[in-house]
């Protein structure tokens, strides 16, 4: 697979194992109108290969050089740049602004140790949310949960701690969407989601409405959605939209989602439509709790009318979910 500039660590790590020194600089602060913002990250390595960006371009030279100076001397540092008007106005900004960006060599004590880079990789790779935390006093680091940062994780925000020194970088992995139903409300949903930054993907064993003319270019399952899901695999970054109505096809992934960590779970129906589905979950021995998790009728009341109105109400929901919680 192609790394890109979401795979910065990983990137990074490569480069330092093959021999060729990697450093990795980070927007850790910023005011005003800056190019990038507050986590942004770019990696050099020792042969002036770069990936990512931290200005969008009008501050990396003098970045690159200090990423050159401290692959020499082994120590971390913070950098400070004032982002003139016209250098904004060059990457797309109406003004200027102050970006501050922490500079860390791979490999050194003063810098990001190899076995800390290496953790944080290993729990990208296996979607387990973390982050990176960093004492710009002494260029301590570890790494910590979402049970220490609960807000910045369900933020997606990196950025200091009221101390004004502890850096914590929030590495969520890739926000996805289990769209269960190839109905109409399917079709603007997926794409919603994709603009949204969701990895969609949609189940209906239905072959006939899930087909390739109906939905070109989405990732489709025809196996039965608590199969399609099992396989799929549900996570604390996953949301899950119900949409056929039909309890031969919903039910099961319900069943599925309320038994994971999924952070929104969303179902279409009138109330009379869900009152006869917490019954069916009852008889199935879900508590109360868990099907109170159910949002049902999908989607926040806005009189939605059209497939893409409603398809509307529904990544509302779901954004409110993720950023306020439920």
């Amino acid at each position: 697979m192609q790394q890109g500039f979401d795979d910065i660590p990983e990137i990074a790590l490569d480069w330092h194992r093959a021999g060729k020194g990697a450093v990795i600089a980070t927007v850790v602060q910023t005011w005003g109108s800056a190019p990038r913002p507050v986590g942004a990250m770019l990696a050099v390595s020792g042969e002036g290969e770069l990936m990512g960006s931290v200005s969008g371009g009008c501050v990396e030279g003098a970045v690159v050089a200090e990423a050159f100076d401290a692959l020499d001397t082994g120590i971390s540092k913070i950098l400070e740049f004032g982002v003139s008007d016209d250098e904004a106005f060059a990457v797309g900004l109406a003004c200027g602004g102050q970006i501050r960006v922490m500079v860390q060599p791979v490999g050194s004590d003063k810098g990001l140790p190899e076995d800390v880079l290496a953790d944080l990789v290993t729990a990208r790779a296996a979607r387990t949310p973390i982050a990176h935390v960093v004492d710009t006093n002494d260029w301590s680091r570890r790494t910590a949960t979402p049970a220490e940062f609960p807000d910045r994780f369900r933020m997606d925000r990196s950025g200091f701690e009221e101390d004004a020194t502890t850096f914590v970088a929030i590495h969520n992995p890739p926000l996805r969407m289990a769209v269960v139903g190839a109905v109409h409300i399917s079709q603007p949903l997926l794409q919603m989601a994709r603009l949204a930054g969701y990895d969609p993907f949609l189940v209906d064993p239905r072959e006939a409405f899930a087909s390739e003319s109906r939905f070109p270019d989405e990732t489709i399952s025809h196996d039965w959605p608590d199969e399609a899901l099992a396989a799929y695999g549900l996570d604390a970054r996953t949301a899950v939209v119900t949409l056929t109505h039909d309890p031969k096809i919903d039910d099961p992934a319900i069943a599925a989602a309320l038994k994971s960590d999924v952070f929104y779970l969303g179902s279409l129906g009138s109330k009379r439509t869900h009152a006869k589905r917490v019954a069916r979950l009852e008889e199935a021995g879900f508590t109360a709790d868990q099907i109170a998790r159910i949002h049902a009728p999908v989607g926040l009341d806005i009189g939605a009318m059209s497939p893409a109105e409603i398809a509307i109400s529904v990544m509302a929901q779901i954004t409110q979910v993720l950023r306020k919680g439920a």
